[in-house]
């Protein structure tokens, strides 16, 4: 089994390059979608989050917005919440290599992967790029992003660059999707991954 990350900055397409992989077959582990679920209404962190953040917490899920402005800035009060939230991730993640060992590849979603030493986990690196205009112009289109918000995101990620620099393999999203899909289609042949096995 090869175990795949998958990383890159804010805005430059990761989801939507880990569907292309989960579309051609290899399971894929969402870290940001395992925290959302682990942060929604009956989730195993809310409470643990809830008494450490006061006012995170509304109708029994946490609040991200309220959460973000609590700890967005503030480095120690984002390493206490990294503190709650990473080991649920970890075990979260070893129940999904558990359940799908028998997968000839598995690919993990992980924005912070370098930031947090993660690399070393894994076979190959695979980083999602993208021209920094077309980034932000992304971003900036979600709901309640805002330039100083994206700024403050953007000061916690290595720089795009530094990420291509240390990836097996970059995957540019630049272009039509198109594109994109026959960028994986190559990754998944040089691993000797047929599409769909």
């Amino acid at each position: 089994m090869i175990p795949i990350a998958l990383t890159g900055s804010i805005g430059m397409g990761k989801s939507t390059v880990a569907g292309m992989f989960e579309r051609a077959g290899v399971p894929v582990f969402d870290a940001d979608a395992e925290v959302r679920r682990l942060q929604g209404a009956g989730g195993a962190l809310v409470a643990a989050i809830g008494k450490r953040f006061p006012g995170s917490v509304r109708d029994g899920a946490v609040d991200r917005e309220a959460l973000s402005v609590l700890v967005l800035g503030q480095a120690d009060e984002l390493a206490a919440l990294e503190a709650i939230v990473h080991p649920a991730v970890h075990h979260a993640r070893t129940r999904f290599i558990l359940d799908h060992g028998d997968s000839p590849a598995l690919l993990f979603d992980i924005p912070l992967l370098f930031e947090t030493g993660g690399d070393g986990a894994f076979d190959k690196v695979i980083v999602v790029s993208a021209p920094a205009d077309i980034q932000r112009q992304r971003v900036l289109a979600r709901p309640g992003m805002t330039p100083e918000k994206l700024d403050a995101l953007l000061a916690r990620q290595l720089p795009d660059e530094d990420k291509r620099a240390r990836a097996d393999f970059v995957i540019d999203t630049s272009g039509p999707l198109e594109q994109t899909e026959r960028q994986v289609e190559q990754i998944l042949a040089c691993l000797g991954l047929a599409a769909g096995e």
